[in-house]
């Protein structure tokens, strides 16, 4: 199969990078020669575990381009994926289609045989038909089929994702259409991974409705931490207790800073806007973005009572500010509400983050940026855990708590029991739901 793959971005760039992994031969389309040229030298513009490798020897078989001209990468192919951003529309909370719609138009004027169109980027109910609707006014009925086909990846595991779904949902409505999809994904129908076939409306809920159930079970938690600790109970283990029934599951029961990143924002608000716009008010949705807010800010009055209620004259040292491990995505996370505060209150911030500084030193002005934990630390009034990092899972807290001016710590990921922080010298420490 030929395939297309226009938008280099997140999902486009794992989505092309695997699909030339199953045999297939794709071209990457992106309208700036710059990340053209940086994919050509071999180096990608985002840090996801094992991708560069695996794109370079993708690359070197063949089956891996990288190109600007996106007329001569559609021409010929079997299947021509939209890639491109939907960011949150200033105003309204809905998805801005104007990239989306510019790659059809384009798509559009480029095909010379059958091709199916597929959109892999996270678009609100409608969308697909809107892109038929705009090829149709080129194309004939017989010359292009369409397909919603979105994605399900986790920043930091999405090559396993990709690899290994737990299912591929595809929208189509022709079954010629279906078979060019069924081909696409060949490797892993073999391999008996499920393949839900459905309409293009029932695809694109299928990702808004996933998304935002994840983000209501992760905002829930967050709730339950904050009455136990009104309570006296332990959080992990109201999470551990409730994750055991099956009905329920373990996953995304995590207390913490709140949700952030590229998806759950954007499509919490998108869905809440669809409901309005279609009068069924996504009340749950819309309840779930309000207190996700107001947990960020939560977090931020646990690191204020621990610098005695003014951050004036303090030194904080935060460790973390992705919105999650094992990437450099910082797209809403949390460090972007709690960190501007604590500078803005007057504090000395220091950050250390293995992958956050390209992203975050225009993000977070005014803060000083270390190479590990115990530097940031050194003669700091508080420490504050927000991205679980690996490195920050075992660090040597009596080494950490004795740099410290004042040794305090607010674990906001519960990566460390009270008893071993006390113990190796830390006078207060702070957690979230215990």
């Amino acid at each position: 199969m030929r395939i297309a793959m226009i938008g280099t971005g997140y999902v486009g760039l794992v989505s092309g990078v695997c699909f030339s992994d199953f045999g297939h031969d794709v071209v990457c389309v992106d309208r700036d020669p710059a990340k053209i040229e940086m994919l050509e030298a071999g180096h990608v513009p985002i840090y996801e575990p094992g991708l560069e490798d695996l794109m370079v020897r993708n690359v070197e078989a063949g089956r891996l381009s990288f190109t600007g001209d996106l007329k001569a990468a559609v021409a010929g192919a079997d299947a021509v994926f939209i890639a491109v951003g939907t960011p949150t529309r200033r105003g309204d909370g809905h998805a801005d289609l104007t990239y989306v719609y510019a790659a059809a138009e384009e798509i559009a004027a480029a095909l010379t045989g059958y091709a199916v169109i597929v959109t892999k980027s996270t678009v609100p109910v409608g969308t697909n038909r809107a892109v038929h609707d705009i090829i149709a006014r080129v194309k004939g009925a017989d010359e292009f089929g369409v397909a919603s086909n979105p994605e399900f990846l986790r920043e930091g595991a999405a090559i396993d994702d990709f690899m290994r779904p737990d299912r591929i949902v595809v929208g189509v409505e022709s079954d010629r259409a279906a078979a060019v999809m069924e081909a696409v994904y060949r490797p892993l129908y073999l391999r008996d991974f499920p393949i839900v076939r459905t309409d293009l409306e029932s695809a694109e809920m299928i990702k808004y409705a996933a998304n935002a159930f994840l983000a209501t079970k992760i905002t829930f938690i967050n709730e339950i931490a904050a009455l136990c600790e009104r309570v006296g109970a332990d959080v992990k283990s109201v999470s551990k207790g409730m994750g055991m029934d099956k009905r329920i599951g373990d996953k995304f029961l995590h207390a913490g800073p709140g949700y952030g990143g590229s998806c759950f924002p954007k499509d919490t608000k998108a869905l809440a806007r669809i409901g309005q716009e279609h009068a069924s008010p996504q009340s749950i949705v819309e309840t779930v973005i309000a207190v996700n807010d107001g947990v960020k800010r939560r977090m931020l009055d646990k690191v204020l009572d621990l610098c005695g209620d003014s951050f004036n004259g303090k030194t904080v040292a935060v460790l973390g500010v992705t919105f999650k491990p094992n990437t450099d995505d910082m797209r809403d996370a949390p460090s972007l509400t709690i960190v501007p505060s604590m500078v803005g209150g007057g504090a000395k911030v220091r950050v250390v983050d293995p992958q956050g500084r390209k992203e975050g030193e225009a993000l977070l002005p005014g803060v000083e940026w270390c190479d590990d934990a115990y530097c940031a630390a050194k003669d700091a009034d508080a420490v504050v855990i927000l991205t679980e990092w690996n490195e920050f899972r075992a660090l040597d807290l009596s080494r950490l708590a004795k740099g410290m001016r004042t040794p305090c710590m607010a674990d906001l990921r519960n990566i460390y029991h009270r008893r071993d922080v006390e113990a190796a010298g830390f006078k207060r420490y702070e957690a979230v739901g215990r």
